[in-house]
């Protein structure tokens, strides 16, 4: 998969990336015309749809609790011709999956951080993602996209006069590191991820702050250097992408 080139010594993976090179990046903004905030992420051949509805109300349990400003849950799926096989549909298993409610938890605990939620006020922001192609790094391309998707649902309210100021804190963006044939690399496809002895996925704001990390070795260690390395690679990939999504919503 790795194979070193002779005039660098640096090695090339097989969709020829460097291993410090990010897939290519594009967000396509709007795409959900009833949300009031939507992008879709276009991450190598990983493509999820994020989009931001918002209800005038709050969760039962912040009133019991008499908890200030607003709240943002998040939901994700795969729809069923994401992958090469088929996915059942959740509901028609009659609950989700392990793994799904996993990820919308993680996406929900990223936005969340994004915002002030005093800010907010009482209200409640959905963020759904829905996987239409998956190639490795849904959730951090849902996590990635749902900022893009936020900021722009954030400006409509404000543009609605809902909002007097925006409640962004910090751009939220992720990626995954691992090591594959004993090598760091950045932004894993499928065919690396499924190679990978170490798998580590990322979630940092502008801010150069961590908010969530999500390592393990897969039947493997890793050393405290190993971890450095998968360290600098992500935050210089976090970097990129932070650029990236400024741009988007430029």
């Amino acid at each position: 998969m790795l194979e070193p080139l002779p005039s660098t010594g640096v090695s090339v993976r097989f969709d020829g990336r460097t291993p410090d090179q990010l897939r290519p990046l594009r967000f396509v903004n709007n795409i959900a015309p009833y949300a009031t905030g939507s992008t879709l992420v276009e991450w190598g051949n990983t493509r999820v749809i994020c989009g931001v509805t918002v209800e005038e109300s709050v969760p039962r349990w912040m009133k019991e609790q008499n908890v200030l400003g607003g709240w943002i849950t998040a939901e994700y799926s795969m729809l069923p011709y994401s992958t090469l096989q088929r996915k059942q549909r959740d509901i028609s298993k009659g609950k989700i999956d392990g793994r799904s409610q996993e990820i919308q938890r993680l996406i929900g605990r990223a936005m969340r951080s994004a915002l002030d939620l005093e800010k907010l006020g009482s209200r409640t922001i959905w963020v759904d993602c829905d996987v239409l192609q998956a190639d490795g790094g849904t959730r951090t391309a849902a996590i990635t996209g749902a900022y893009v998707a936020l900021s722009l649902a954030v400006e409509k309210l404000k543009a609605e006069g809902k909002l007097k100021e925006s409640p962004l804190l910090h751009g939220v963006a992720a990626v995954s590191v691992g090591i594959v044939n004993g090598e760091p690399l950045l932004d894993l496809c499928y065919i690396e991820d499924a190679a990978a002895a170490v798998d580590l996925n990322m979630v940092m704001n502008a801010a150069g702050e961590f908010i969530e990390l999500q390592g393990t070795g897969e039947e493997a260690t890793f050393s405290e250097s190993q971890l450095a390395a998968l360290l600098a690679l992500g935050k210089a990939g976090i970097r990129e992408l932070l650029a990236a999504q400024q741009a988007a919503l430029a």
